[in-house]
């Protein structure tokens, strides 16, 4: 493919992200949507992490980009043109089917509160695992505000290095200011980021990219056990609502006691490697340590003794406990349909584990 076409190509992909953009900007707190723009404009400016941010130049490209996204808000997404074949922004398959022998990967998917997301990047490699396939991406040339580094669609699994890469140094800022006593300073303690920043950030991108599979490995069983076209309309009808959120803490602690927690308890074991349990602790939201609070307990208490005997009894019940609680969810929705999302609301507030 021409260079040309490849730029042509990322403005169509990037126009769709600001569409996106415009649409849901508004769905994150002044504070959180500040912090993603400016880390937004270090990415589209190519700077790199120790840059320091000019604040009237930050400034002026925030009010252009805000007045961009005003402007396309009411558009509709364009249609993907490769060689002149068009294709909906959402046929990820038919268009990686295309770009992937030209060492390129594109994926398209609905996010929190059903936001789309796009990118656009050089192909690092295809693997299978299972029956999955893998995209893996280097160099991003179109994403939007929010750049998720795993996101599974159907049987394709998509893992974006520079993205991951981006959100640990994001982590690991933040976490500088005060360095609490927490597991993720426990899981950043595990390389050496203050004497070799580059090559400890390579290597902990490198690990936790393959953590991200396994957690994708586990979103695939998940949906298997619980229907993906049920739960995807579930999700969009409860869209935007608390329900939402306890929905995908639901399933993320279902694939992870599937899949996630019982290889990192294995690597642990094994070959004496807590740095991905620690940051997997250390990297849950809010709602899911809020349902899930026997996680933190098991975990200080391997702190304690080194014992990984409770985290792992813990994810055996968490399969069963988890998956029962998704399908009792579906089965609320089956019979109240949107008006659920208080009933499902209810109905994890009081089973939490």
């Amino acid at each position: 493919m021409k260079q040309q076409q490849v730029q042509a190509l990322t403005d169509t992909v990037q126009r769709n992200c600001h569409i996106s953009d415009a649409r849901h900007g508004g769905d994150y707190s002044l504070c959180v949507y500040l912090m993603k723009m400016r880390e937004y404009y270090r990415w589209e400016k190519h700077l790199p992490f120790n840059a320091a941010l000019q604040k009237d130049a930050l400034g002026d490209w925030l009010a252009a980009r805000e007045e961009l996204w005003e402007l396309l808000a009411d558009e509709e997404l364009s249609p993907v043109d490769i060689a002149g074949e068009c294709f909906d922004p959402f046929d990820a398959e038919a268009i990686n089917a295309r770009l992937a022998p030209e060492g390129l990967v594109y994926s398209s998917g609905l996010g929190n509160q059903a936001k789309p997301h796009f990118f656009l990047g050089d192909l690092e490699r295809v693997a299978v695992n299972g029956d999955c396939s893998v995209y893996v991406s280097a160099e991003e040339y179109a994403r939007d505000l929010t750049a998720p580094p795993a996101m599974s669609l159907g049987k394709t699994i998509f893992l974006r290095r520079e993205s991951l890469r981006r959100m640990l140094w994001e982590k690991l800022e933040s976490w500088r200011w005060s360095r609490p006593d927490n597991a993720l300073g426990r899981a950043f303690a595990c390389y050496a980021f203050d004497t070799d920043f580059e090559t400890a950030l390579d290597a902990m991108t490198d690990r936790e990219i393959d953590n991200a599979l396994l957690h994708e490995r586990g979103e695939h069983q998940a949906g298997f056990l619980l229907g993906d076209a049920a739960w995807g309309e579930m999700l969009l009808d409860l869209a935007q609502t608390p329900a939402e959120l306890m929905a995908r803490a639901v399933r993320d602690h279902l694939a992870d006691c599937l899949v996630t927690l019982p290889h990192l308890l294995e690597r642990v074991d094994d070959a004496g490697q807590p740095a991905a349990l620690h940051f997997y602790i250390g990297n849950l939201t809010n709602m899911r340590k809020s349902i899930f609070p026997s996680l933190a307990g098991a975990y200080e208490r391997w702190r304690l003794d080194a014992d990984l005997v409770n985290l792992r009894r813990l994810a055996e019940c968490g399969r069963d406990h988890w998956l029962a609680l998704g399908t009792a969810m579906l089965d609320l929705y089956r019979r109240q349909g949107a008006d659920a999302a208080q009933p499902i609301r209810e109905l994890v507030s009081a089973r939490h584990l």
